[in-house]
């Protein structure tokens, strides 16, 4: 049985956090002494308001969760954080309906990157930081954060954090949950300060530099500018943000076991991280000597550029320099191909994760062994460790989930007037966290032309992906409700 009086307290609490939260972009106003202030105030007043009124009218006196309200409070974060967080945008005149706020605010926290603004400089200060921010905020997880900063919840944090990882290994580093996520999100400030650093030595502004950071460790893509970082012209820029968005990339239980335990061979033994990294190089490759040879790039350009496009959408960040729609065929194939693996499970990166993939590919080889010799037991190997049968299914599962409703979500788009590359790119840009599609979705183009239904079911996509499907679903079956 679901206590209503639980799941609203410990939300409420959430909301509070979220208001504190919002006073940072207001300060940002306040301290660059520009008149932008309102629609952050006034939203961090609504948001308080809320959270206090569930605060005192839900006082329960002991605060276990149990699975379904782990499951139930997972859903209700991220959509309290993504309704409340549009507001800001709502309150502004550079969002014309409540549609196109939460979509932004969507893609914001699930670290998306697309955009319903066709352009971004006219924003505020306080909306491009709260825009960014979202996606930092977003990246390591909103229930990690909750489970961080609400030691209240005790031991059912641990359904939460499972909530968060659905599908995923979620290996705990220390024996409590509180304790693992405050680690993680250690490790995720100090390579947002080396980064923000970094960009600041190569010649970024404050602002830029904080916002790119945010949207790079995030894996997200939100840019103060509407032509994204080609905007800075900056190879050396273009760098420093490859290497941080393959760091976000990677499992942050290996950063820990790297930095903070100092067992190198964890992090680089890994096969998910020597995956990864063959992944990214082999298409990387792929697309430079496609962009010397088709497109007349040279050496030095055509590798910086693939390797940023390819480490962008592989890290399902979304970060462009260059409209690669106009490479051709191959390159664009490849980056779409991209988009569903992402990046690694226990990263700020979406996508079915290279893990699954690389599983997937050992799992089609042992039913061809099994066609081969009928009578032989074949079992599953992934880095010398016996994969269960149930991990196998739950992979199966997730790969059914995914393209069940990516070609559902196609099916509504397409009824609503929008052309077939678009709808098939723009859900799975969205559904595994990218940004960036194809069509009229392209790198140069946004998603504000679009009709508001395909906007509503985008926004779903984002989220559904976001938490890998599981969560989002369960609590649509009879017996996720049945006493």
């Amino acid at each position: 049985m679901i206590r209503s009086t639980v799941v609203a307290s410990v939300l409420g609490k959430f909301l509070l956090g979220l208001a504190g939260v919002m006073l940072l972009p207001l300060a940002v106003s306040l301290f660059a002494s520009q008149d932008d202030w309102r629609p952050i105030a006034y939203t961090c007043l609504i948001t308080a308001a809320a959270g206090l009124l569930l605060v005192f009218d839900f006082r329960p006196g002991h605060f276990e969760l149990s699975v379904r309200e782990g499951l139930l409070l997972a859903v209700l974060v991220w959509l309290s954080a993504c309704a409340f967080g549009a507001l800001p945008f709502y309150f502004s005149p550079h969002f014309p309906t409540f549609t196109d706020a939460f979509f932004e605010s969507v893609s914001g926290f699930t670290t998306t990157g697309a955009t319903v603004l066709s352009k971004v400089e006219p924003l505020p200060v306080s909306l491009q930081f709260w825009r960014c921010s979202t996606h930092w905020f977003g990246g390591m997880g909103i229930l990690v954060l909750v489970i961080a900063i609400l030691p209240l919840v005790g031991a059912g944090g641990a359904h939460l954090y499972r909530a968060e990882f659905s599908g995923a290994k979620s290996e705990k580093l220390k024996p409590r949950i509180t304790e693992t996520a405050l680690s993680l999100w250690k490790i995720y400030a100090a390579l947002t300060l080396a980064e923000y650093v970094a960009l600041r030595a190569a010649g970024m502004g404050r602002l830029d530099a904080i916002c790119h950071t945010f949207s790079t460790l995030g894996t997200g893509g939100y840019s103060t500018f509407t032509a994204s970082v080609a905007a800075f012209n900056s190879p050396l820029i273009e760098y420093i943000i490859v290497a941080f968005m393959l760091l976000a990339g990677a499992s942050f239980t290996r950063h820990y076991r790297l930095w903070v335990e100092r067992r190198p061979q964890t992090f680089f033994g890994d096969p998910e991280i020597r995956a990864y990294a063959g992944l990214v190089a082999g298409a990387s490759a792929a697309i430079s000597a496609s962009l010397v040879l088709q497109n007349g790039y040279g050496l030095e350009k055509a590798f910086r550029t693939a390797l940023f496009q390819v480490s962008s959408i592989a890290t399902t960040t979304g970060f462009v320099t260059e409209d690669f729609e106009r490479w051709g065929p191959f390159p664009q194939l490849l980056l779409l191909a991209l988009m569903f693996v992402g990046g690694c499970t226990g990263s700020t990166a979406g996508g079915l994760k290279v893990a699954r993939i690389a599983l997937l590919f050992k799992v089609v080889g042992r039913e061809l062994k099994r066609m081969v010799e009928r009578r032989g037991v074949f079992a599953v190997r992934f880095g010398g460790q016996l994969v269960p049968e149930t991990a196998v299914q739950a992979a199966l599962n997730i790969f059914y989930l995914a393209f069940l409703v990516n070609f559902t979500a196609s099916l509504v788009l397409a009824a609503s007037g929008v052309d077939i590359l678009t709808s098939i790119s723009a859900v799975a840009a969205c559904m595994f966290n990218v940004g960036p599609g194809l069509g009229t979705v392209g790198p140069a183009e946004h998603y504000g032309h679009l009709p508001a239904v395909a906007k509503w079911t985008l926004s779903a996509c984002m989220l559904a992906g976001r938490m890998e499907f599981y969560s989002v679903m369960v609590i649509w079956t009879a017996a996720f409700w049945r006493k």
